[in-house]
């Protein structure tokens, strides 16, 4: 399953000849919003450009409704994704949540947790390495059982003890 955005000729042609033949609508409530989304499935790819191993085109309609001070600010996004095998739009639709909810628990903690965003190495084999320490440095925390990475981070950082729990020494 692939995001389209970046297939600019796609995109456009899914626009403009998506015509939804299964639907599912999920609403979520929480941290002062109401999130609603909609997914369209279809198998029907008249006027839709060869691309190889196309079978489902997905549509996710998202609105977010945001609560502030008595006012609701409501925004709309919509997304398109191809598949190379069919479904149903519910199955697509936790398929995607999926996705999303494992790509920004990882970001946000090697973002937020480890600042990979903000860090200022640019030369090539150093950015490797790095990544490839902050990952085993998760991996590590997760061995041990940590589910709060900004904490196991800490307890590394200020705590000889615990890093010797983490590498297994005496």
């Amino acid at each position: 399953m692939n995001f389209i955005g970046n297939q600019s000729g796609l995109l456009k042609a899914v626009e403009a000849n998506f015509q939804a033949q299964d639907t599912t609508l999920h609403i979520n409530k929480g941290h002062g919003r109401i999130e609603k989304r909609t997914v369209s499935t279809t198998h029907v790819l008249d006027g839709i450009p060869d691309f190889p191993g196309l079978q489902t085109l997905i549509r996710v309609t998202s609105e977010r409704q945001v609560h502030r001070a008595n006012i609701i600010e409501i925004s709309t996004e919509i997304r398109y994704y191809v598949a190379s095998f069919i479904d149903t739009a519910q199955a697509f639709a936790k398929r995607i949540r999926g996705y999303w909810g494992v790509e920004n628990k990882v970001h946000y903690v090697r973002d937020v947790t480890q600042g990979e965003d903000a860090s200022r190495i640019r030369t090539a084999p150093l950015v490797q390495i790095w990544a490839i320490a902050r990952n085993f440095a998760l991996n590590l925390y997760r061995d041990n059982g940590a589910k709060n990475m900004a904490q196991a981070q800490r307890n590394a950082g200020f705590n000889l003890n615990t890093l010797k729990v983490l590498f297994r020494m005496k």
